[in-house]
């Protein structure tokens, strides 16, 4: 079976530094725990039997802002963030390719838009693609048990109906059930008064944002009224919110399936990076000479 796992490496970055991990300081004094951290966890992955990977590759933010910056003044950025872990963000993409694991960095788009492109192209080449991160925005992507979500902390699998279970609608309408009730990591906020449950009921009804009537007296939900007040307050928010949730899925990625094929760790590139962080006790299951 070819499975394509494909790694939300930001998300795994911010995991892995705040964990109850040990500290892990490099040689030259570098607080490396996070990036030591992503190793294990994917070495982990590798030498899971149950997730038996054959194709894998790891998308980071770096830097944090994209295109979506220009869109909206709102929208998350870098400000803020730990200096540590900004300190290596290009450290823990040496880290991934050390593994002889395909990295890809995202500048203008984001590490989502990479996973989402990923999972629209290479899926009619593998069995089922395995997107690893339990964000609610990478949902869009689910396609019945073909594409699904992998939430390991929870050791849970999201696929098509674990997407209508979590959210109460259909993966294809994740952008606009994130518009109208936010998304706080990406700093989306939503319209007041618009929950889950009302959210669900109406794009259930109508389908999308674009095609909910202004007519209130349509609308399936409690307090249909106020809500539709401020749906036609705030619609042209609401459509650019959508926009802002809604996943890239042409983001140029120059890999053929082929090229992410794990053959194991170039040993000579691995040990020599392990050596600059001070060593590391795992080691990946497979070795290549390159």
């Amino acid at each position: 079976m070819r499975r394509l796992h494909i790694i939300d490496g930001t998300f795994e970055l911010y995991r892995a530094h705040f964990s109850k991990r040990p500290p892990k300081t490099s040689p030259g004094g570098l607080d490396v725990k996070g990036t030591a951290g992503v190793m294990a966890s994917l070495m982990s992955l590798l030498a899971d039997p149950v997730e038996a990977v054959t194709h894998i590759a790891v998308a980071f933010d770096n830097p944090i802002e994209s295109f979506r910056n220009d869109l909206f003044a709102g929208y998350k950025t870098g400000e803020g963030m730990d200096p540590v872990l900004a300190r290596q963000m290009d450290l823990v993409e040496d880290a991934v390719r050390a593994l002889g694991i395909t990295v890809w960095s995202m500048a203008r788009y984001e590490a989502d838009d990479a996973l989402a492109t990923a999972a629209a192209i290479y899926a009619t080449e593998v069995d089922q693609v395995r997107i690893m991160t339990p964000d609610k925005d990478l949902g869009q992507c689910v396609v019945g048990d073909k594409v699904v979500q992998v939430d390991r902390i929870r050791q849970r699998i999201i696929d098509e109906q674990g997407v209508w279970s979590r959210n109460g609608v259909s993966p294809a309408c994740i952008p606009d059930w994130l518009a109208l009730v936010g998304d706080s990591a990406d700093g989306i906020p939503g319209l007041a008064g618009f929950g889950a449950k009302s959210a669900a009921g109406l794009l259930n009804a109508f389908g999308s944002l674009e095609e909910i009537p202004a007519d209130a007296r349509l609308w399936p939900v409690r307090g249909a009224s106020r809500l539709a007040d401020t749906l036609a307050r705030e619609r042209e928010a609401v459509l650019l919110y959508k926009q802002l949730a809604t996943l890239i899925r042409d983001v140029p990625l120059a890999e053929s399936l082929a090229d992410l094929e794990w053959q194991g760790a170039p040993r000579a590139q691995f040990f020599d990076f392990a050596a600059s962080l001070g060593g590391i006790t795992m080691r990946p299951k497979r070795f290549t000479t390159a």
